[in-house]
């Protein structure tokens, strides 16, 4: 009879955990939602929307920070991203989502300094308040959204990462973000629409 308990006690905390995994995993979006659009200050003092993209594609919504060693690591390849994208109307929109009370160094000034020590080429957009990366979902810096421009909206089409390796670029060997990329333009179906994102937490 105690065993029986016991085991009975164990399913219900399996159960209740399993559930909270789930509810966890549900918030954001998932592949073929629309997502919202929002407006946040850029680097520039100007603020930014989606629709002020008019002739855009798609956009590459990337989750990122300074301070984060994964979102570092991954500054060059974003930059490349860019270049190889935004002239094809898919250009990356990058969001800082950490609480700067938190992590002094994404301030609003932090990211202005590391912008211009970076030659960012897209726009590099403060999440005042914290109230866009939890529409999306997004956990970790660096945290990919890639989004089609259709006539219902902006459509989510792969969350995740930007490949398989952060550590070292010339290593990697799947480039999830542009696969997903290519086969969208070509108006192909995206093999892999998401990834596991590796890298820092979003500091709350």
């Amino acid at each position: 009879m105690k065993t029986l308990k016991i085991f009975g006690f164990m399913a219900a905390i399996f159960l209740m955990a399993a559930f909270t995994y789930n509810s966890l995993e549900a918030d954001g979006y998932a592949i073929g939602d629309y997502a919202t659009d929002f407006s946040l200050k850029n680097i520039d003092g100007e603020m930014v929307s989606l629709s002020d993209f008019e002739t855009a594609k798609g956009f590459l919504v990337i989750f990122t920070c300074n301070t984060c060693p994964y979102a570092v690591a991954y500054e060059d390849r974003i930059i490349a991203l860019n270049e190889k994208y935004k002239s094809k109307g898919v250009p990356v929109i990058a969001i800082n989502p950490n609480n700067p009370a938190v992590k002094s160094g994404d301030s609003f000034e932090a990211m202005k300094e590391r912008a211009k020590e970076k030659g960012f080429t897209f726009p590099y957009l403060f999440d005042d308040g914290q109230k866009v990366y939890p529409q999306y979902g997004a956990t970790r810096t660096p945290h990919v959204f890639l989004l089609e421009k259709t006539e219902k909206g902006n459509q989510v089409r792969y969350i995740g990462a930007i490949d398989d390796n952060y550590q070292d670029a010339s290593q990697v060997e799947d480039k999830y973000v542009e696969n997903a990329v290519d086969a969208m333009l070509a108006g192909q179906e995206i093999e892999i629409t998401t990834t596991r994102a590796i890298g820092c937490s979003i500091k709350v």
